[in-house]
């Protein structure tokens, strides 16, 4: 992954070039002390795939920055400001890391940001939506972004959405196998949900919005951990 640098601080930029030359999977392209000075590697021909960005900065924060990108990169946040974690959350950072910075913690956030960067790559190898065939032979289309959730019913398969349940014939391995995993999480032996439509998860409870309220989706003891792994964190 190509990546850059925005750090007012030379010192911090520099124990983050230190930490990049001992990955085998980051190529440094820049490293800047502003966000004005960075606008400058998006016009080369190397794309930028991966930013290390500090938030508070002078003349222009690293918020205010990714908001003048148009398709921004994959942004890890490097700051000294707990405060701003949250906020950073709406901007769907990978990533937020606290300095001082360690070594083990620069490698768990650049291997999230790795994944993404793969799921980015993959999904557009995925055809956006998937027909249904219902028992009278006519042929639904369903946008993967519409599906909520996948339940199975013993020999059966419900399809859930916004407006309608659909049930097929199906297992839900085949199921499985016909949806993208960058969209689609197994959380339990018999429910698939899609993690873009989870609004938020409670002990071990997976809650996705509904018309009539919410879905409580249980979350099987040997699934959890592969869906934390997955999911987008913000941690320290």
């Amino acid at each position: 992954m190509n990546c850059i640098i925005i750090d007012d601080d030379p010192l911090s930029r520099k124990i983050i070039e230190g930490f990049i030359e001992k990955t085998d999977v980051l190529n440094l392209v820049g490293s800047f002390e502003s966000p004005l000075s960075a606008f400058k590697a998006f016009d080369g021909d190397d794309p930028i795939d991966l930013i290390f960005l500090d938030i508070e900065m002078p003349e222009m924060s690293g918020l205010e920055f990714i908001n003048t990108l148009d398709s921004p990169p994959i942004i890890i946040i490097v700051t000294g400001q707990e405060k701003y974690a949250l906020e950073a959350y709406e901007y769907d950072v990978v990533d937020y890391l606290l300095k001082p910075l360690a070594l083990p913690r620069f490698y768990k956030s650049v291997n999230k940001a790795q994944k993404r960067f793969q799921d980015r790559e993959s999904i557009s190898k995925y055809p956006e939506e998937i027909f249904i065939k219902k028992k009278n032979s006519t042929l639904v289309r369903l946008k993967y972004d519409d599906i909520l959730w996948v339940e199975a019913l013993e020999n059966y398969v419900t399809v859930n959405t916004f407006k309608e349940k659909f049930t097929i014939h199906f297992t839900m391995k085949a199921i499985e196998n016909k949806l993208p995993l960058v969209k689609f999480k197994r959380v339990h032996r018999s429910y698939i949900v899609n993690i873009h439509r989870i609004e938020y998860i409670e002990d071990n409870n997976v809650v996705i919005k509904v018309e009539s309220g919410s879905k409580v989706i249980p979350i099987g003891k040997s699934f959890r951990d592969n869906l934390m792994d997955d999911l987008n964190l913000i941690s320290r």
